[in-house]
């Protein structure tokens, strides 16, 4: 009886000590925390205001200096994020529920297998959203902000787009109305309080995934009291390519007005002041973050990610290079890397951190962790496809009547983002031997541009009729590769890279057309 008894204490403590060892392991399991902001350009100065940013996570780990985006539009870039794929794969095409915007398809394809589901399916993360999701989110097409998407134990989603006051916020599936007082209702502060409450109330037996969305610097650019009258002499940048044309655009480009009007560059020039002054609040929230990790003991063992969904809109080359900074365990601090990384390589990265195998998902992307630990070799890729669907309908804006069908989201002086066949795909390659950006568009023209970024890094000479042919024709094959690829074959070798083998007679035959009428363009 006596023996009986020992033998079921030794098995009490072998429990105690088994159980106590998984958890063990499963904290032991890094933590990863996203900001992700709302179009923070890189390329004209984005990261300026943000001193604490850059000092806090930047400064003490890694800068990327080749971040690029897989669509220069909200929803479908978000959705590459989440998801890790291409937009072909993923099927979300501009920010409208008939895009595929957070609608009900794009909740019973893809949701169930975005990475904070496997984090938390997978690799038992308890997860935390707060923020904008997706553009749609929210619609009552599309569930309400009743539907919290699956992978997620604490939700905190925006209703619909970016907005500082007057916003809903659905709560763990709770609508939850804001509005206009600074103390209780400034959106980006509201963020950093529950991402902060999460912190403190969430379970210290699992690793933690936490995925934080502010609405800045996206318009309507309603910068917090404090911050209003911040950078008041700070002009948008004169670069080489500001206010000029360029040669050989594309006709969006070609329409627009030169030299602008004082007012159209009073606009531009307080959008990036107003930009600017809503930064200041994120910079406040990831030092509030940071703080709170390093004051629990848990900053060294948590990686945190900061970037952006796409770039600022004022042309295409700042549309999808975004800022990219990683601090973490293993990461030497004041790094900066200028390996090409895209944002469909968040995913695959973060669950690399958690122990997960890339290769068992569907995802188009790969895993950037050993170019962090300063473990890369050299075969890592040379070129990402970028892919876009314009957005507007086949009817004459009012406002600009003499710009004919199809332009939208004008600005003063019928400057304008947007037309329902700005639709175009590219291929941008960094490589050793060419830094190239190679597009193009589904329109009337054909139009092609490339551009040599070494030379011309404002992209004001398309050298599309100068380039060589074979290069122009390998550059094709490869854009309607990478327009068909999937989760492996997005990862083959570029043609700048020297495992590269070009096979004219593998042409994709379904795409034949465009190669014919291509070589008749550059005739």
């Amino acid at each position: 009886m006596r023996s009986h008894r020992c033998l079921c204490g030794f098995l009490l403590i072998c429990v105690t000590l088994c159980s106590s060892a998984v958890f063990a392991a499963s904290y032991r399991r890094p933590n990863i925390v996203l900001i992700l902001t709302d179009d923070l350009d890189i390329a004209i100065g984005g990261l300026s205001p943000l001193n604490k940013t850059k000092k806090l996570i930047g400064d003490a780990g890694i800068s990327f200096t080749n971040a690029f985006v897989a669509s220069p539009l909200c929803c479908p870039s978000r959705a590459s994020i989440l998801t890790g794929k291409y937009p072909h794969n993923h099927h979300v095409i501009n920010n409208t529920l008939e895009g595929n915007c957070s609608s009900k398809a794009w909740q019973k394809s893809e949701e169930a297998t975005t990475f904070p589901s496997l984090l938390k399916a997978n690799a038992g993360y308890q997860t935390f959203f707060a923020g904008k999701y997706l553009n749609q989110y929210g619609h009552t097409e599309a569930g309400g902000v009743e539907h919290v998407p699956p992978g997620w134990n604490y939700w905190v989603g925006l209703e619909k787009n970016s907005k500082y006051y007057n916003y809903t916020l659905s709560v763990n599936g709770k609508a939850q109305k804001h509005g206009a007082d600074y103390n209780k209702d400034y959106l980006t502060d509201v963020l950093a309080n529950m991402s902060l409450d999460f912190l403190q109330h969430k379970s210290n037996y699992q690793p933690f995934f936490m995925m934080v969305s502010t609405p800045a610097p996206h318009s309507p650019w309603t910068a917090a009291p404090q911050y209003q009258n911040s950078f008041n002499n700070t002009k948008a940048p004169r670069d080489p390519n500001f206010n000029i044309h360029g040669k050989d655009k594309h006709w969006l480009i070609r329409q627009a007005k030169t030299p602008m009007t004082n007012s159209s560059v009073q606009f531009l020039d307080d959008a990036f002041r107003k930009r600017w002054r809503t930064l200041l609040s994120v910079d406040d929230l990831v030092e509030k973050i940071v703080k709170r990790l390093e004051v629990r003991g848990e900053l060294d063992n948590t990686y945190i990610f900061f970037t952006s969904d796409n770039g600022y809109h004022t042309a295409l080359r700042f549309d999808i290079k975004v800022p990219l900074m990683v601090r973490g365990p293993n990461i030497k601090p004041n790094q900066t890397s200028q390996m090409l990384v895209a944002n469909v390589d968040l995913g695959p990265t973060m669950l690399d951190i958690a122990g997960l195998d890339v290769n068992k998902t569907q995802m188009d992307g790969m895993s950037f962790l050993p170019i962090m630990e300063g473990k890369m070799n050299s075969s890592w890729r040379t070129d990402i496809l970028v892919e876009y669907e314009g957005e507007g309908s086949n009817v004459s804006d009012p406002a600009c009547p003499l710009l004919g069908p199809g332009v939208s989201e004008c600005f003063p002086d019928c400057v304008c983002e947007d037309s329902y066949n700005n639709t175009y795909a590219c291929v941008r390659t960094v490589a050793p031997s060419a830094n190239l950006q190679y597009c193009e568009f589904d329109d009337n023209e054909v139009f092609v541009e490339v551009y040599n970024v070494t030379a011309d890094p404002f992209q004001l000479t398309n050298i599309a009729k100068s380039i060589d042919q074979e290069i122009l024709e390998k550059m094709n094959h490869r854009l309607m590769m990478l327009q068909s690829c999937a989760g492996q074959s997005c990862r083959t070798p570029g043609v700048y890279d020297p495992r590269y083998k070009f096979d004219p007679r593998q042409m994709f035959t379904s795409h034949s057309w465009r190669l014919s009428r291509l070589r008749q363009k550059m005739k």
